[in-house]
């Protein structure tokens, strides 16, 4: 399910073929020196969205400017905004494969994190105090019940849960809104006993758990790192990172923020390829891979010739996009703290992936030499709001030429297509059935991306 306002962030050449047996290199060997640190004090609301933006988009929707203000009222009009919607805590959340065998609680947490999150929004852009109570009810009822996640998808469904509540706690707490002390500390409390231990390790599975979004996929214990299939080993960082990200600024806790960041070095340059790491792409340092050929199988794709390929490319561009946008982000919220990813490394493999994944979703032919030359295209069909925070950052802000995110993120749009995105920022295919009204939720939480 995908589970954040991106309304916030709306604001805004060829290689020889791999030799196969050629060595390959590690984050930690390259002679990158990203390892940004905590700030001596942390700026808050500083969770994706800081206050400047907030009052950005409440200006937009106050003088009635699109597309802030269509945006916004979708998100009012979802269920999760309702005011008669009530949570549904659970004491023990269990979620196996597809959070389902088991499947407890699975959706009702990640939908009710989503829901403090839409809540929080409206009532910052609206002042009305029925908002900010609302979403105070759902962060407190979780507080006061869960007492562990459980089954194989423990860690991803911790991520996917937590990197809502952070953002949402961020917003109630810094806004006046009447969120108790007592209560704060209750949930501070959930955040640091319940959720952070499952994800600031990070995971050996798909970088998009690991860096951010929703994914299900079979047990972890399934696969040896070296025989693992790609759809194993991707997405699950992503989500991890980010929440955990958000967690460390919500708690003030600089060594955890460090943790995380360290994790999200590591893992981010083994995510998208660019031509300058060589024959074949990095591998995480939590994979083993020694060689080309085991990082060609992982990946399923035999040839490098271009920027911004990814690890899941050949599985899907939804999944795919997924990472990205957590990629996203951490880069944004680590901007906000101090330390700017976007004029970095990272920010380049963010535009690069952006770009490449964004021309075959407008229609550019698939080479043979991508993926076997068929490729899974639901980047743009069901992520809408998956490139508007990189745009932002990167060409709005930063003024690089993407022209085919552009075109992309404009086409995808409120009102530029039937499929109003929503709340997208945590996705999984278990909750692809909700993906249209969180696609809302997400949208207006990354839509911030006409800010210069």
């Amino acid at each position: 399910m995908y589970l954040t306002f991106r309304f916030v962030s709306l604001l805004c050449s060829s290689l020889l073929l791999l030799t196969h047996a050629s060595p390959i290199e590690t984050p930690n060997e390259a002679s990158h020196s990203l390892f940004p640190r905590a700030p001596a004090t942390f700026k808050h609301p500083g969770v994706l969205i800081n206050k400047a933006q907030l009052e950005f988009i409440k200006a937009k929707v106050a003088a009635k400017a699109q597309p802030w203000y269509d945006a916004y009222n979708a998100l009012l009009a979802d269920s999760l905004a309702s005011p008669t919607r009530s949570p549904t805590p659970f004491e023990t959340v269990a979620c196996g494969s597809s959070s389902m065998n088991p499947g407890d609680g699975c959706h009702e947490e990640r939908e009710d994190a989503l829901a403090a999150y839409a809540n929080a929004l409206a009532w910052y852009i609206s002042g009305t105090r029925s908002y900010a109570a609302k979403a105070i009810s759902y962060m407190n009822a979780w507080a006061r019940k869960i007492k562990d996640h459980t089954a194989s998808n423990a860690p991803l469904q911790s991520g996917w849960s937590a990197a809502s509540w952070a953002r949402a706690a961020e917003i109630i707490r810094y806004s006046n809104a009447g969120w108790s002390y007592s209560d704060i500390t209750a949930f501070e409390k959930m955040l640091r006993n319940i959720y952070l231990p499952k994800i600031i390790g990070g995971s050996p599975n798909n970088g998009n758990w690991e860096l951010g979004k929703y994914t299900m996929i079979p047990s972890l214990l399934m696969h040896t790192a070296a025989t693992k299939p790609f759809a194993d080993v991707a997405f699950f960082d992503a989500v991890m990172m980010e929440a955990a990200q958000g967690i460390s600024v919500f708690l003030n806790d600089g060594s955890s923020y460090d943790k995380a960041m360290k994790r999200f070095f590591d893992r981010a340059p083994a995510f998208v390829y660019l031509t300058s790491d060589g024959s074949c792409p990095k591998a995480a340092p939590i994979n083993g891979f020694t060689n080309c050929s085991q990082i060609e199988n992982f990946w399923k794709q035999y040839s490098f010739p271009e920027n911004g390929i990814a690890q899941e490319t050949c599985r899907d561009f939804h999944h795919t996009g997924l990472g990205i946008s957590s990629m996203s982000h951490v880069a944004e919220t680590s901007k906000i703290q101090g330390t700017d990813l976007w004029t970095t490394d990272v920010g380049t493999r963010i535009r690069y992936a952006l770009g490449f994944h964004s021309k075959f979703e407008l229609g550019t032919p698939i080479p043979s030499w991508l993926c076997g030359g068929s490729v899974d295209l639901k980047y743009g069909k069901s992520d809408f709001a998956i490139t508007e925070v990189g745009y932002n950052a990167l060409s709005n802000r930063l003024g690089i030429a993407m022209t085919n995110t552009g075109n992309l993120t404009q086409q995808n749009r409120p009102g530029q297509s039937s499929r109003t995105p929503l709340l997208t920022s945590l996705g999984t295919d278990a909750v692809r059935v909700d993906s249209r009204k969180q696609q809302v939720v997400r949208w207006m939480g990354d839509f911030d991306s006409c800010e210069q």
